[in-house]
């Protein structure tokens, strides 16, 4: 290979490598260097989308909990609840119910309680 033609494969993938480094999911995390999640064929997105539901489902099945301003993000067996609840007894609650869901690796916890309010 000539001098030129290395030099121009070499721009092309620093620009391939820069641009996969700023591809960024909905929810502002960047997708750049994980792999997709290999389990039953399913990209990395669609089985996390399956484990927020899997944890969600968890949460509304608990006797008393009200999962209604709850929200849960899943990536990469990471997953994250926020929103309120109305006890302290329901975030450690919350915790615990989604530590038990299969897949679930990680659990932060950034659930705060619900002061009410009118607006």
């Amino acid at each position: 290979m000539n001098r030129k033609r290395v030099s121009g494969l070499l721009a092309v993938v620093c620009m391939t490598a820069a641009f996969s480094a700023c591809v960024q999911t909905g929810d502002g995390t960047s997708n750049a260097g994980v792999p997709p999640a290999m389990t039953s064929g399913k990209t990395g997105s669609q089985s996390d989308d399956n484990l927020a539901i899997a944890v969600r489902r968890a949460l509304d099945k608990a006797p008393g909990f009200n999962v209604a301003g709850v929200f849960v993000r899943a990536r990469d067996g990471a997953v994250i609840l926020s929103g309120t609840v109305h006890s302290a007894e329901q975030i450690r609650q919350a915790e615990q119910i989604a530590r038990t869901v299969p897949g679930v690796l990680v659990v932060v916890n950034k659930l705060t309680l619900w002061h009410g309010g009118n607006g």
